[in-house]
């Protein structure tokens, strides 16, 4: 007997006046690219979130796996509220939580990653700060490679786990996570009170879909991954862009009669 599919998860609703929306970045607002560094802004979306921000009264905020530092050099002149490295770090209008220092031992490690990945043209080691990704998006066959690598280093790390996400591993601090730095957010105005929205499409997002399926909010997968906690789905960041535009524009003021 064949088994049954469950029913594909349904397109988010229209947008309230009383949202809180938080949105990943890497594989949702922006499409992917063989490395960070690689990844383009389209010239339509500072506006887009800018005019959703204004709306939102200020409850607009990014929730990504990159550090504020990049994710405000992505989306300069903004400077939204933010959670970066996965929850390590976080920034609102009332306050600033900086990431764990960074311990001696995982320089050693930084230089020993890069040996491995030279062998691999294509891999990517990323310096996080007090964390270190090791990325194969470029070069697939690498992935056993690097997972092993991480794997082995990481009893010299203690206090750290292994991240894994979309053709990528991070070696990070075991404290913290997305669906963490959502609900410190949610505590503070200007999301306090308001409903929560997040859209993710990594493994890395599911806490944050948690987070928000907990308060009753509403969860968004960007793609069609089975096994995840989200409540509705868009195909992928441009449906995320287009979805957001006409967002802004339904809750855009209206004109006077």
């Amino acid at each position: 007997m064949r088994a049954q599919r469950d029913p594909p998860r349904p397109r988010p609703p229209a947008p309230a006046d009383d949202w809180a929306l938080f949105l990943d970045v890497d594989g949702c607002l922006l499409d992917f690219a063989d490395a960070p560094d690689a990844v383009t802004v389209p010239a339509s979306l500072h506006a887009t979130l800018q005019r959703l921000s204004q709306r939102l009264r200020g409850a607009l905020a990014l929730v990504s796996g990159r550090a504020l530092l990049r994710i405000d050099e992505l989306f300069a002149p903004m400077r939204l509220p933010a959670a970066g490295l996965h929850g390590l770090e976080r920034r609102s209008t009332v306050a600033q939580v900086s990431p764990p220092p960074i311990p001696s031992a995982l320089a050693a490690i930084h230089e020993e990653a890069r040996e491995v990945a030279a062998a691999w043209p294509g891999t990517l080691v990323e310096d996080k700060g007090s964390a270190l990704g090791l990325h194969w998006r470029a070069e697939p066959r690498a992935a056993t490679v690097l997972r092993t690598f991480a794997e082995a280093v990481l009893p010299r790390l203690p206090g750290y786990r292994l991240q894994h996400g979309d053709h990528v591993v991070e070696l990070r601090p075991s404290a913290g996570d997305k669906g963490e730095a959502i609900l410190a957010l949610l505590e503070e105005v200007p999301f306090r009170g308001r409903v929560p929205v997040f859209v993710g499409d990594d493994l890395t997002d599911e806490c944050g879909f948690d987070a928000v399926n907990a308060r009753h909010g509403i969860s968004i997968l960007v793609g069609a991954r089975a096994d995840s906690a989200a409540t509705h789905a868009l195909h992928d960041p441009a449906a995320v862009r287009a979805w957001l535009r006409e967002s802004a524009v339904l809750l855009a003021p209206r004109a006077a009669p």
